[in-house]
């Protein structure tokens, strides 16, 4: 019996290549309003999930920096603001400077009772809305908005003046866009989430205190000499400035 001899393969038919409707599409692009609100505000967050707040909670150091921001703002234009009110009576800096260190204690103190009574987290809001009720917590939650509002345009404003003065007279007419701008920027900071904002302004807060320390360290080394010399003369206008009174 004579074996079958091999056939060739049938040649493979070529496969029509796919219509353009059978094609897979790519991604739609999202439109450019939703594009935008995805630089502002971050990623979608699922508020139903339980390890939301774990991730969104800052470490101690960073918690401490966006509590003490809030309170040390008002040194960029509140001692300068208080020394102008002062005139000619410039001897009452020292009793300005200790009641200054005095409210800055009530506040600490009233912040470290705050931390001791809701210790897992609680603004004036709540703190005033627990303790005094819920009309008090409203009254509360206001004035913080207010507050909010004040402190950064204060805060902003005094920052332009002081870094616009060592630029020269021909480019103070820019001040008020870049502190538009600044603003604008602290807002999308805050919108995007209090971790990110905090991150961002951690290295600032730092410079900001490190500079504080140096300026204050240089003015009163610099004039230890004269010490002995100033407190008799601040002595002597205080006791002018009371008798001017007719107290005693």
């Amino acid at each position: 019996m004579q074996g079958d001899e091999p056939t060739d393969p049938e040649p493979l038919e070529p496969q029509p290549a796919p219509s353009p409707a059978e094609a897979p599409e790519p991604p739609e692009r999202p439109p450019l309003r939703a594009r935008i609100r995805r630089l502002l505000y971050g990623r979608p967050r699922d508020l139903n999930d339980r390890s939301l707040l774990h991730r969104l909670s800052l470490v101690a150091f960073l918690a401490w920096v966006g509590l003490g921001a809030d309170g040390l703002s008002s040194s960029s234009y509140g001692p300068m603001e208080a020394f102008r009110t002062l005139g000619e009576h410039t001897y009452l800096a020292l009793g300005l400077a200790a009641l200054t260190a005095i409210t800055v204690g009530v506040i600490s103190a009233g912040y470290a009772r705050i931390i001791e009574e809701f210790p897992h987290g609680g603004g004036g809001y709540i703190v005033a809305t627990r303790l005094l009720g819920r009309h008090a917590g409203l009254v509360s939650g206001s004035a913080l908005l207010v507050d909010y509002v004040l402190t950064i345009t204060m805060s902003i404003a005094a920052a332009g003046d002081a870094l616009f003065s060592f630029l020269p007279p021909a480019l103070h007419g820019w001040k008020l866009p870049a502190e538009a701008l600044t603003i604008l920027a602290l807002t999308a900071l805050n919108i995007r989430g209090v971790r990110e904002s905090v991150t961002v302004l951690t290295p600032i807060f730092l410079l900001f205190l490190a500079t504080h320390a140096l300026l204050l360290a240089v003015g009163v080394f610099s004039k230890v000499s004269e010490i002995p010399q100033l407190a008799v003369d601040v002595g002597n206008d205080f006791s002018r400035g009371v008798g001017s009174l007719g107290l005693f």
